[in-house]
């Protein structure tokens, strides 16, 4: 698949898609990813330094459709590629569109080889990694 953008990729993302969008509790899978590794290097959590905490919605499918076919967002092959870049030899298992602090990004799941959970950050705009913990 790799390469690919024939129909095996096409289709790959049409099965992608509905994970794209309405799961349960996808919101709040950032803060707690970025919580989590905050106590495990034994850094300071953000919200005790008193900043703002980041506000995230994800959009449903619906609302991903009508972004991307009126161009405001990269489709979200784009971001799949661009999370895989960022993480070689990596499936992506999970992905959202959703809004953060009124702007869109794509929020990917990659599971590692080594069987590590790595987060990926993808503006939606311009389809580049834009975080990645």
């Amino acid at each position: 698949m790799p390469g690919d953008d024939g129909p095996g990729m096409r289709q790959f993302v049409l099965l992608l898609l509905p994970a794209l969008v309405g799961l349960a509790g996808a919101s709040g899978w950032l803060a707690a990813a970025e919580e989590r590794d905050d106590t495990a290097t034994g850094a300071v959590p953000a919200r005790s330094v008193k900043a703002k905490p980041a506000t995230q919605t994800c959009l449903s499918s619906g609302d991903l459709r009508e972004a991307v076919a009126e161009k405001r967002v990269v489709e979200p092959v784009a971001a799949i590629r661009a999370a895989r870049a960022a993480v070689p030899r990596a499936d992506i298992v999970r992905a959202n569109l959703c809004r953060r602090d009124e702007v869109l990004v794509y929020m990917l799941t990659a599971l590692r080889k080594d069987g590590q959970f790595v987060h990926v950050m993808v503006d939606a705009r311009s389809g580049q990694v834009s975080g990645q913990w």
